[in-house]
C-alpha cells in the first residue's frame, strides 16, 4: 500500500474482524448536494452529489445491521457548508467522522481510491484558528474551556483518523484492485477541520473517468464499496472499544 506524507503510519497494528461490535455513533458525511453539484459524471446527469449520498445511504444500512447507531449529515438533496458537517458530529458526540467523496480530474484521464487525513499544521494552526463560536456543549464546562478542549481533542485523535485511513484503503484494495490504490494522504481539508473525533475523507473513485466513473453509478460496484466502507469502519470502531 502506497502511504504518503504519512510516516506515522508505518508501525500500525491491524484489528482482527470479531463476531460483534460494540455498538458506537458513526456520522457519514455525503459530499456536497443541493446548489453544491460536485464533479460532473461520466454519465449523462450524474453529479458526484448523488453518488455520494446514494453509496453513503448504503454504509450507513450495513453498519446500523452490525449493531452501531449511524447519523448522516445529509438525507436528501440538501445544501451544507463544510463547516455544518463537522459541527453535525461534533453535536452528535459522534465517535468516527467520514466524509464521502468521488473525485474529478482536468484530463478525466485518472482514476482510483485516496484517503485524506489532516496535516499536523492544520490541526495545530487553521482548526484553532477557524473555531466556531459555539464550540462543543460540554455539560458543566464554560465556553472558553470547551473551546480549549475542542482543540485538545482534534490533535489526539491524529492516531485513530490515520488507522482508519488504513483500514479504509485496506478494504478499498481488496474490493477494486491495488492498481487503482492512491494511498493516504495528508491536507488541509476543510470538511474535517471543526471535527472532535477522528476524522477522514475518502476519495471513492474518479467520478468522470470514462470507465470507472461509470462503474461508480453501478449497483453492483456500490454495494461493493459501500461493504468495504462499512467493514473498515467496523474494525476501528471495535479497536476504539478495546
Amino acid at each position: 500500500m502506497k502511504l504518503r506524507n504519512c510516516a506515522i503510519l508505518a508501525t500500525l497494528a491491524w484489528a482482527s474482524p470479531q463476531a460483534h461490535a460494540e455498538a458506537r455513533r458513526i456520522v457519514i458525511d455525503p459530499g456536497h448536494g443541493g446548489s453544491n453539484l460536485g464533479a460532473k459524471g461520466a454519465a449523462a446527469g450524474v453529479m458526484e452529489k448523488d453518488v455520494t449520498l446514494a453509496l453513503s445511504q448504503e454504509v450507513a444500512t450495513a453498519l446500523r445491521g452490525a449493531g452501531l447507531e449511524v447519523v448522516l449529515t445529509r438525507t436528501g438533496d440538501q445544501t451544507l457548508t463544510l463547516r455544518q458537517r463537522s459541527a453535525a458530529a461534533n453535536a452528535a458526540r459522534a465517535d468516527l467522522f467520514i466524509s464521502v467523496h468521488a473525485n474529478a480530474a482536468p484530463k478525466r484521464n485518472q482514476r482510483g481510491f485516496e484517503t485524506y487525513v489532516l496535516t499536523p499544521g492544520s490541526v495545530e494552526v487553521i482548526a484553532p484558528a477557524l473555531r466556531s463560536d459555539e464550540p462543543t456543549v460540554r455539560p458543566g464546562v464554560t465556553a472558553a474551556v470547551a473551546n480549549v478542549l475542542d482543540d485538545v481533542e482534534r490533535g489526539a485523535t491524529q492516531w485513530e483518523a490515520a488507522e482508519l485511513a488504513v483500514e479504509l484503503q485496506t478494504a478499498l484494495r481488496a474490493t477494486r484492485g491495488g492498481e487503482f490504490d492512491r494511498g493516504v494522504r495528508q491536507d488541509a481539508q476543510h470538511v474535517l477541520l471543526g471535527a472532535t473525533m477522528p476524522a477522514v475523507l475518502v476519495e471513492v473513485g474518479f467520478v468522470d473517468h470514462p470507465v470507472e466513473g461509470r462503474e461508480l453509478i453501478e449497483p453492483r460496484t456500490r454495494t461493493e464499496i459501500a461493504k468495504a466502507l462499512a467493514q473498515a469502519i467496523l474494525r476501528e470502531a471495535r479497536a476504539l472499544s478495546r
